[in-house]
């Protein structure tokens, strides 16, 4: 062989490694009460990082959905093909219960140990986890409306994964989905024009309209908006009515979308296709705000999954690839941008899984926990899913030319990442329902200070921070002048927050590199520029594959 084709000074393949061997992830796992979880997180890591995984997530990934409205006959069948390995990916999730385990688990902590689960999983391929997320979601909606909940609950909680158009109570198991925003109103649903008329059978209406935005058109069943007689109003519409026949639910076009392309979003319009009201007419908002409420957890979840992934591959590449005479990761400045991007994603896991502990305990009733989640969901979701495109972005650029092309899988991550803060609402809505919340539910504001109080004394930095954040809090204004500010004072709120779970809970490094440089100032505007002084060794190795994924990429070189 040619001289030219030796192969030198390139990193070996990270595969074979333990997705959840994540110190932020298992720590918090621990402590929000879901260790009895972890043996399956971690299989489930093992799993997310193997070869076989990678290799589904590439293939579901590279070999996008295919919509056929018509069969070869010319009927009518809209019906979305998926590469096989989509569905691998799906059964896996939906066997280790990421779609619904927490509803049909009491213990205490399901709610974590399924964020934990979607932390690692997600790694794997995050096409997927969008109708994953939408199931789990859409069980508290369906509450809202008993009789439909006691037939379709253990269906949409079943560890089962029955794909293909079928009758749902037919079926081992329910995939849902999520069909609200229309192109004249997007996330000002209250401007919907799809129309519910009442069939006079009780509860069934029939809808007619177009919506902009459904995604997983192959789900089983949806829950949607429609203006019925009473008002805006939350109807579950199945693909397949109990006849056998196929509801008038018209795939009009797949959408080609920024981000991932594994999952389908579509364009359908409703031609009388017949649903069932969930809850009362006009109450349709306040129902299916449930389920925004439970994506919006998953939301910040996955960032933070995404943050972790990118840092791994970052570090990865840095301890193996060397210029200018030594390895990457041995050069100050590069230690300092990845100990910056492991601070971040640190911060972002430890945030969201203490949110998902909120969501646990205030589902067995917990007020407290509640109003925290009401309100730390909202400025979490903000700020993470804010700050995951500038990880991404930094993370590949770590790898430089070898993460610009698609074989490094950087640019799929990259293109994932504004994704979580556009669902269920972009950065302004959430920002808004922070100042919603605290209007209506002033209390969610002394649960918020009473979590970061319990780092009180810990940092004099955290002190100052959280002092500047009442005095903020104290003289908000009211309207426009109010807004205006409003991601500005979540920005803050989301960075007090971080930093007194981290004071409490985290790594000291990274809590002292995280108080110094987000709420001490100092620190500039990319990430590589925390102050001098701090344990960045400490930080980077927390940030590092684990030890099989070590021995394997050294085996390999």
């Amino acid at each position: 062989m040619p001289r030219t084709h030796e192969v030198t000074n390139q990193v070996p393949p990270l595969v074979g490694h333990d997705v959840s061997a994540d110190p932020a992830l298992l720590e918090s796992l621990r402590r929000e009460g879901a260790g009895w979880a972890e043996a399956e997180v971690r299989e489930l890591g093992v799993l997310a990082g193997g070869e076989e995984a990678q290799e589904w997530g590439r293939l579901a990934e590279r070999n996008a959905p295919v919509l056929h409205t018509h069969d070869r006959y010319g009927h009518r069948v809209d019906e979305v093909e998926f590469h096989p390995y989509w569905h691998e990916l799906m059964t896996v999730a939906v066997r280790h219960g990421l779609h619904g385990a927490p509803w049909r688990d009491e213990r205490p902590g399901a709610h974590v140990a399924r964020a934990a689960k979607v932390f690692v999983w997600g790694q794997a391929d995050p096409g997927h986890l969008c109708p994953i997320s939408m199931t789990y979601a859409a069980v508290p909606a369906l509450r809202a409306q008993p009789d439909l909940a006691e037939v379709y609950e253990p269906l949409l909680t079943s560890p089962f994964y029955d794909f293909g158009l079928r009758e749902p109570t037919s079926k081992r198991g329910l995939i849902a989905g999520m069909s609200m925003t229309e192109k004249q109103g997007g996330s000002d649903v209250r401007a919907n024009t799809t129309r519910a008329v009442p069939t006079g059978e009780d509860g069934v209406y029939a809808l007619t309209g177009h919506k902009w935005f459904t995604s997983a058109p192959m789900s089983d069943v949806f829950l949607t908006l429609a203006q019925a007689p009473g008002g805006l109003s939350c109807f579950l519409v199945p693909r397949v009515l109990p006849d056998g026949t196929r509801n008038a639910i018209r795939l009009q076009r797949l959408k080609d979308k920024l981000g991932n392309r594994s999952n389908a979003s579509s364009e359908i319009e409703y031609e009388g296709a017949l649903g069932r009201l969930v809850g009362e007419e006009g109450r349709g908002v306040a129902t299916i705000i449930r389920m925004v409420n439970m994506t919006r957890l998953d939301c910040a979840i996955s960032s933070a999954s995404g943050m972790r992934q990118g840092l791994v591959q970052a570090v990865h590449h840095a301890t193996y690839r060397s210029a200018f005479g030594a390895r990457l990761v041995d050069q100050p400045l590069m230690t300092n941008v990845l100990a910056d991007l492991a601070v971040e994603a640190e911060a972002a896991t430890v945030a969201g899984l203490r949110l998902a502990g909120a969501v646990d305990r205030a589902a067995a009733g917990d007020a407290e926990e509640e109003l925290l989640r009401r309100i730390g969901l909202a400025v979490t979701k903000y700020w993470v899913c804010k700050r995951a495109p500038a990880h991404a972005a930094e993370a590949l650029e770590c790898l430089g030319g070898n993460g610009y092309v698609e074989d490094s899988g950087l640019p799929r991550l990259y293109r994932e990442s504004p994704l979580p803060s556009i669902w269920e609402g972009s950065g302004n809505v959430a920002a808004l329902d922070v100042l919603r919340a605290m209007g209506r539910q002033p209390q969610a504001v002394e649960a918020f200070f009473a979590e970061v109080d319990r780092a009180a004394g810990a940092d004099r930095r955290l002190e100052a921070a959280t002092a500047r954040l009442r005095k903020d809090l104290g003289d908000l204004g009211d309207g426009a002048a109010l807004q205006y500010r409003a991601r500005r004072l979540v920005e803050h709120m989301a960075l007090v927050l971080q930093g007194s779970l981290l004071v409490r809970h985290g790594h000291p490094a990274v809590a002292d590199a995280f108080c110094a440089s987000r709420l001490d100032g100092d620190w500039g505007i990319a990430f590589g520029t925390l102050p001098p002084g701090l344990d960045t060794a400490a930080i980077i190795e927390r940030g590092r594959p684990d030890a099989t994924a070590t021995a394997t990429a050294t085996a390999t070189a």
